[in-house]
């Protein structure tokens, strides 16, 4: 059964012997944990030093938020910290023994919605946290809850992958009772919406004592499934759309000082190379790409799937705004239209 999360998926090495990239969206209803249990994760595989998370943890306290040390490794800003929410969407990367990972932390409050849908269109699959306290759950659950509501946006934005992440067991005493209701009826709702079942994981958690995320935990000896790594590295990377025309739809525009207009977003289809000419929709705006960067690394090519950033040889944030597109001016530029087709998905009624 998908809920016990042993539902194994082939793996596709790719050509070249590299590790495939997959870009995850971690979403779910506020509180539930996304951030300290991502924090905790990248901790674990050596993302952040013991020196750097020491000092989260005294900057915390100093706010009265100790608990929050881990979540403070991908909410840095001052609002983030402060009202303890994540506002923006953020991006870390680690490795699993299968995968390279992109993380696309999403908001959970409802403020902040746009900014979740804008992540979350940006991934290959999804891990939904889920508060597995009592009321926590029922709160993201039912009204006014962002559990369904970022159940139903992934599916919607194209995610076939979804990846259970039962949160915060600690604090029900590694409940094997509360772990099978939960995952019962998320499960069974995941189904509704148009996940496959042999496409859902459930995977118990503590993302603070960091139970079952890089190892198996001994307080939950009736759980037979994968940790929340392994059951990461059962998710297949998609094949890459390398032979249609570039499209890189921009999800950030930075301004470094020295180094110019800094486009970051994910390559959907064709291959973006540094020196290429591209242009940007709408506007028309060409200009050449000087070089790319993933997770710090220099690349003489990005292929889709993958998350960069890339320096432009001229160019402004007048220029190029988020929400433009990136491609090549002579083959098949995206373009400006009369009209369009849209899905429209109503959610609430």
């Amino acid at each position: 059964m998908a809920a016990e999360g042993t539902a194994a998926v082939p793996h596709e090495e790719s050509a070249d012997g590299k590790k495939d990239n997959l870009n995850i969206a971690i979403i779910g209803h506020v509180d539930s944990g996304k951030s300290t249990t991502t924090g905790h994760l990248i901790f674990k595989l050596g993302g952040i030093d013991e020196r750097t998370l020491e000092r989260f943890e005294r900057e915390a306290a100093n706010l009265g938020k100790s608990s929050f040390k881990f979540a403070w490794v991908l909410d840095k800003m001052k609002a983030e910290r402060e009202r303890g929410i994540t506002i923006d969407v953020k991006l870390r990367n680690f490795e699993t023994p299968k995968h390279s990972c992109t993380v696309i932390d999403a908001p959970g409050h409802r403020d902040f919605i746009k900014n979740m849908i804008s992540g979350t269109s940006q991934a290959d699959c999804a891990v939904l946290m889920i508060d597995g306290t009592k009321g926590g759950f029922e709160a993201g659950m039912y009204k006014d809850g962002q559990t369904r509501e970022h159940a139903v946006l992934a599916y919607t934005l194209g995610l076939k992958y979804m990846l259970v992440c039962i949160n915060k067991m600690d604090s029900v005493d590694w409940s094997e009772e509360r772990y099978n209701e939960i995952s019962k009826e998320v499960s069974s709702y995941l189904t509704k919406v148009g996940f496959k079942e042999d496409r859902i994981q459930v995977v118990p958690v503590s993302g603070w004592t960091g139970d079952n995320l890089f190892e198996k935990s001994d307080k939950m000896p009736w759980y037979t499934g994968p940790t929340l790594i392994g059951a990461i590295d059962n998710i297949p990377a998609p094949k890459r759309p390398v032979l249609k025309p570039l499209r890189v739809p921009i999800q950030e525009v930075y301004k470094i000082q020295g180094i110019g207009v800094v486009p970051v977003g994910r390559v959907e289809t064709g291959v973006l190379q540094a020196g290429s000419t591209v242009v940007f929709a709408p506007g028309n705006f060409k200009t050449e790409v000087k070089s790319i960067e993933m997770h710090k690394e220099i690349l003489p090519q990005a292929l889709p799937g993958d998350y960069v950033g890339f320096n432009l040889k001229s160019g402004t944030d007048k220029d190029i705004k988020r929400g433009y597109i990136c491609s090549d001016p002579k083959r098949d530029p995206a373009m400006e239209v009369v009209e369009f087709t849209a899905q429209i998905i109503i959610l609430n009624h």
